[in-house]
C-alpha cells in the first residue's frame, strides 16, 4: 500500500516556473513506475510524464522541452519541474504510483497559469 501527497501547486504567470513534489509513504525505489497526470476543466485526465525505476522517462508532446520529471528514491519523493508555463497547463496535477496490478493516486494539486 502506497500513500501519495502532492504539493507545490499555485498561481503563476505565463512563462513562469513551478516545482511539484509528491511524497510517498512507502518505498518506491525499486518497485514502482511513477508518473504525473493532469486534468484541466472539461478534459480527461492525461499523462504528463512518467519515470520508471530503471529506464527512460516519458513526456507528453505538449510538455516536452519545458517539464522535467525526476525522483529521489532515498527520500521517496517524485518531482515535476515545470518551466515556460502556459495557460493551457492549468489543471489539477496528480501523482501516480504503478506496478503490475496496482495503481495508487494522490489527491492532486492545483496549478493555475494566468496573468
Amino acid at each position: 500500500q502506497v500513500q501519495l501527497v502532492e504539493s507545490g501547486g499555485g498561481l503563476v504567470q505565463p512563462g513562469g516556473s513551478l516545482r511539484l513534489s509528491c511524497a510517498a509513504s512507502g518505498s518506491i525505489s525499486s518497485t514502482y513506475t511513477m508518473g504525473w497526470y493532469r486534468q484541466g476543466p472539461g478534459n480527461q485526465r492525461e499523462l504528463v510524464a512518467s519515470i520508471p525505476s530503471r529506464g527512460p522517462t516519458n513526456y507528453a508532446d505538449s510538455v516536452k522541452g519545458r517539464f522535467t520529471i525526476s525522483r529521489d528514491n532515498a527520500k521517496n519523493t517524485l518531482y515535476l519541474q515545470m518551466n515556460s508555463l502556459k495557460p493551457e497547463d492549468t489543471a489539477v496535477y496528480y501523482c501516480r504510483a504503478f506496478k503490475p496490478g496496482y495503481y495508487y493516486w494522490g489527491q492532486g494539486t492545483q496549478v493555475t497559469v494566468s496573468s
